[in-house]
C-alpha cells in the first residue's frame, strides 16, 4: 500500500533538459512536491521506463510474472499486444492478460489485437472480427488498436481491416503499425489510413521514409528481431518520434535487461542522455496517452533510482508510490494462476513427415530453402539443389538444409513440410507450440524420427518446446495457450537457459534458436515462410 515519504537525489527533468538536486515528497501515491536543495545524495531519480512494443507471451511468463522480472530493469510498464494469445483463445485469452496483469502493481497497457488470424492462409485457434474489436476499444482497459500487420488489406481498403481501424479512432485511441519494407507511395498510403507507429524498420532508409509521412519510430531490440544498431542516430535526429521496445523477449533475456540496456547502449553510442530518455521514458506516455504521468508534481509516483546514466543500473523502482524492486531484487510477490488452452493435435509418426520429391516444388533440379537470419525476422528464399534418397527429398547436413514441419493443433490435418538453412544442427531437433502467429506447432531437425519425437514432446505436454537429442527429450511445458509457463520466472527463466544451451549443442550459431523458430510461420514478414497450409511466399503474399 502506497505510504507518505520523501526521496532525495538528482532529479532529472527530461523536458527542461536539466539535472538538479531535490527532495520529492510522495504523499499517497502521488507527487505532491519536487523541491530544489542544495546537496543530494548522487544518484538518479527520472520516470520509469515504457517498453514501447512487447508481447508478453513471448517471455514465456504471464503478465504478473514478466513484471516480476520487469521492475528489476527499471520497467514501470508496457505498451502490450495481446495477438499472441488472442490467435489460440480469442477474447478470452486478452481479458485472461488483463485479469492477471492487474493482480501486481505494474502498468500493462493492453491493445485490441487487429489481426486475429493474422492472415487467410494460416489456421488460428480464434478468429476477431471488427466487431469484437470496436467492444475491445470501448474498454477502459484497452489503450490502441495493435499492429495492423495486414498492410495488404490496408493498401486495398480491405472492409474488415478498415472497420478496425476506423473504430479506433472513432474510440480516440492510437493504432499500431507493423509494415516490413514499406517505403514509397505504399508506405505513405498505409500512414495517411491513421496508423501511427512502426517496429518493424530494419535500415535506416526505411525509417526515414516513413518518418517523413509523419510515422513514429519505434526501434526495437528483443530476443530475434535487432534493429538497435541501424537505427539508434534517430534517437538525436528524431528525438520527438522515436520510442524504444523489444516486441518479443524471452525469458533469459528479461532476466538479464530490458530498455535500460538499450539506454546504456545509446548513450556509449554518444546519443544524447535526454534524447534517449525521452524516448525511454516520455513519448510512450504522451503518444499513448498513459495515466503513468511524467515524474512531475500532481503525477502517480511512477519513478526509478539509477546509480548514473551511462550504465543505468536500477537501484529502485516505484510504481504508484510503492517500491517494486531494489538492488536487483523484485519486491513484487509470486501469483498462482490457472491455465487457459486450445490443443487438439494427435501424435505424428515419421512417415507423416516424408517428403516425396514428386509432391514439392522444383526449378530445374533446385527447390525453394527458407533461410534464416540471425538477428532478423525477415526470411531469404533461396533455390538450391535437392538431395534426395530413392523418392524423397531429404535434409542435407553437409549444405545446413534442413526439415521444418508445421503442423495444426486446432485441427486434425496432415503437417505440412520444407526446407530451411542456417540453423545449423548436424544432429537432433527442437520443436515449438510457440509460432506467430497462429501458434502451430512448428518444428526443425535432422532426421524424421528426431523431428517427431520433438512434435510428440511437445503434444505430450499440450503446449511448450522442446528439444531432442538421441534419447535425451527436453521439454519446458508452456500450459497457457500453449505459449506461458504459470510457473515461478526465475525457474522458468533458468529452465529456458538449460534447453536453449541444448539447443546450441546441436550445432547451431544462432543466439536463440527457438526464438528464430517461432517466426519462421510468421507469414506477414518476407520473404518465405512456411504454415500449417503450406509454403508461402511473402512476396507475393499467396501460398507457393
Amino acid at each position: 500500500m502506497a505510504t507518505s515519504f520523501k526521496i532525495e537525489g538528482q532529479y532529472v527533468d527530461i523536458a527542461r533538459k536539466q539535472i538538479f538536486p531535490a527532495v520529492v515528497t510522495i504523499d499517497h501515491g502521488l507527487i505532491t512536491a519536487i523541491e530544489k536543495i542544495p546537496v543530494a545524495p548522487h544518484h538518479f531519480l527520472l520516470p520509469g521506463f515504457i517498453d514501447a512494443h512487447v508481447h508478453i507471451e513471448s517471455s514465456m511468463l504471464v503478465p504478473s510474472s514478466f513484471a516480476r522480472l520487469a521492475v528489476t530493469h527499471g520497467t514501470i510498464g508496457t505498451i502490450s499486444d495481446p495477438h499472441e494469445i488472442a490467435n489460440v483463445c480469442g477474447v478470452e485469452g486478452v481479458q485472461y492478460m488483463i485479469d492477471n496483469g492487474k493482480k501486481v502493481p505494474f502498468h500493462f497497457f493492453f491493445g485490441a489485437p487487429s489481426c486475429v488470424p493474422a492472415t487467410e492462409f494460416e489456421t488460428a485457434g480464434a478468429a476477431i472480427r471488427s466487431e469484437a474489436v470496436a467492444e475491445l476499444l470501448a474498454s477502459k482497459d484497452i489503450y490502441y488498436l495493435s499492429e495492423m500487420m495486414n498492410f495488404p488489406g490496408v493498401l486495398h481498403q480491405d472492409e474488415e481491416v478498415m472497420k478496425k481501424i476506423a473504430a479506433a479512432h472513432k474510440a480516440g485511441k492510437p493504432v499500431d503499425g507493423h509494415a516490413p519494407g514499406l517505403r514509397g507511395e505504399e508506405a505513405k498510403k498505409y500512414i495517411e489510413a491513421g496508423i501511427s507507429t512502426d517496429h518493424e524498420c530494419f535500415t535506416i532508409e526505411e525509417a526515414l521514409d516513413k518518418l517523413a509521412h509523419g510515422m513514429k519510430i519505434l526501434i526495437r531490440e528483443g530476443s530475434a528481431a535487432k534493429n538497435f544498431e541501424a537505427l539508434y542516430e534517430l534517437l538525436d535526429d528524431h528525438p520527438k518520434h522515436t520510442m524504444l521496445c523489444s516486441d518479443d523477449k524471452h525469458p533469459d533475456s528479461l532476466l538479464e535487461g530490458h530498455i535500460n540496456v538499450l539506454c546504456a547502449r545509446a548513450v556509449a553510442k554518444g546519443i544524447d542522455q535526454f534524447n534517449v530518455l525521452k524516448a525511454a521514458c516520455i513519448n510512450p506516455v504522451k503518444h499513448y496517452q498513459l495515466p503513468t504521468g511524467l515524474f512531475q508534481v500532481g503525477d502517480p509516483a511512477n519513478f526509478i533510482v539509477v546509480k548514473d546514466l551511462i550504465d543505468f543500473k536500477v537501484l529502485q523502482t516505484y510504481i504508484n508510490g510503492v517500491k517494486v524492486a531494489e538492488s536487483g531484487q523484485s519486491l513484487i510477490p509470486m501469483i498462482q494462476e490457472k491455465s487457459i488452452n486450445q490443443f487438439n493435435a494427435l501424435p505424428l509418426t515419421a512417415k507423416d513427415i516424408k517428403i516425396l520429391a514428386s509432391s514439392y516444388p522444383q526449378k530445374e533440379g533446385s527447390i525453394p530453402i527458407i533461410e534464416a537470419i540471425d538477428g532478423q525476422l525477415i526470411t531469404n528464399c533461396l533455390w538450391e539443389a535437392a538431395h534426395f534418397k530413392d523418392n524423397e527429398i531429404i535434409a542435407d547436413t553437409n549444405n545446413d538444409i534442413l526439415k521444418i514441419v508445421v503442423y495444426n493443433r486446432y485441427h486434425a490435418t496432415a503437417p505440412k513440410m520444407a526446407f530451411i538453412k542456417n540453423f545449423g544442427f548436424k544432429h537432433g531437433a527442437i520443436a515449438s507450440t510457440v509460432a506467430h502467429d497462429s501458434h502451430n506447432i512448428i518444428a526443425v531437425g535432422v532426421t524424421d524420427t528426431e523431428i517427431v519425437k520433438a512434435i510428440n514432446a511437445v503434444i505430450q505436454a499440450q503446449g511448450g518446446i522442446s528439444c531432442v537429442e538421441n534419447e535425451i527429450v527436453k521439454v519446458l511445458s508452456l500450459p497457457v495457450a500453449g505459449l506461458m509457463s504459470v510457473q515461478d520466472p526465475y525457474q522458468v527463466a533458468a529452465a529456458y537457459t538449460e534447453i536453449d544451451l541444448m539447443a546450441k549443442s546441436l550445432g547451431s550459431a544462432l543466439g536463440s534458436p527457438f526464438m528464430t523458430l517461432s517466426f519462421m510461420a510468421l507469414l506477414v514478414i518476407p520473404h518465405l515462410k512456411l504454415s500449417d497450409k503450406g509454403l508461402f511466399d511473402g512476396t507475393a503474399f499467396k501460398l507457393f
